[in-house]
């Protein structure tokens, strides 16, 4: 295995779908300008309520990226 350094960075997705929906658009619209993105980890999850019911997740996230 080679060595790597790694750099972090936090971002925050939200989904009306759900948790997994949220990292993903998180995830897709950081490699829009994040190259080597390598991980993450959910550090936070939380949601918005709305007439007794969950209106959108939102779910705050590391996200590690190797450098060039």
């Amino acid at each position: 295995m080679s060595e790597h350094v790694y750099k972090l960075i936090e971002l925050t997705g939200s989904s009306t779908v759900g948790i997994e929906d949220a990292c993903q658009k998180a995830i897709a619209k950081a490699a829009d300008s994040v190259r080597n993105i390598r991980w993450f980890q959910v550090t936070d999850t939380r949601g918005h309520v709305e007439d007794g019911r969950i209106a959108h997740w939102q779910v705050t996230m590391k996200v590690g990226f190797t450098l060039d």
